[in-house]
């Protein structure tokens, strides 16, 4: 099967208002525009250099998520185009992300990554990181960044109950955040979560933004 089948397969899978990031790091561009050319416009990169390159050599209708780790000097290159920037993890790039914005007259749809894996990576906020960073009078002061919904990263394993219960994690990290702080805000809707492997799970505990690349592009080159 081809990427249009593929995308295709997966967009019958999934619930209309369920959003696909199609996960095209490091694909060429000819293959992103293979996926371009089904009507598929949201994409997905985790490397700077690579996004810009294919913003320049792209069409720009494509709505860019950046996707990684975000070093906060590097900001200032994906701040004039990109769209959302998935994976927050502390005030300081939140400040930076605001300033660079402010520098191209735009704002920037953030999410804010929790650690909700066993696993012990390095990224992610917990929920009093989280609450410190939305009651200070830095992120009050803030006109450029949209504060849109929450971002996780499952655990790799086939256990699929660890796998739901850390999605379930997130849905009530989204809830509480809501409820406490953006209760009037309707731009703050967002729970990316679910990958090539766990997207059918994420879907069911409330995932409203998918992020797929395998399946979609097969094996990644590296």
């Amino acid at each position: 099967m081809g990427i249009a089948d593929n995308i295709a397969e997966i967009k019958e899978k999934i619930p209309n208002e369920v959003k696909l990031v199609a996960v095209s790091k490091t694909k060429p561009t000819n293959v992103i525009l293979e996926a371009y050319k089904t009507g598929h416009r949201i994409f997905g990169e985790n490397k700077v250099q690579e996004l810009c390159t294919k913003y320049e050599e792209l069409p720009k209708d494509i709505e860019w998520h950046f996707i990684g780790h975000l070093q906060s000097n590097k900001v200032k290159y994906i701040a004039p185009f990109v769209n959302v920037i998935h994976a927050v993890d502390s005030l300081k790039l939140l400040k930076i992300i605001d300033k660079e914005a402010k520098k191209n007259s735009r704002q920037i749809s953030c999410l804010l990554q929790f650690h909700i894996a066993e696993e012990k990576t390095k990224f992610g906020l917990t929920v009093s990181d989280a609450k410190k960073i939305i009651e200070s009078e830095t992120f009050a002061e803030m006109e450029n960044v949209l504060i849109s919904g929450v971002m996780g990263m499952a655990t790799y394993t086939d256990d699929q109950t660890q796998v739901r219960k850390e999605f379930e994690t997130l849905k009530k990290i989204f809830e509480m955040i809501k409820k406490e702080y953006f209760m009037n805000n309707k731009n703050f809707n967002e729970i990316s979560m679910g990958m090539s492997d766990d997207y059918h799970l994420a879907i069911k505990e409330g995932s409203t933004m998918v992020r797929i690349g395998s399946k979609i592009f097969g094996a990644r080159n590296y």
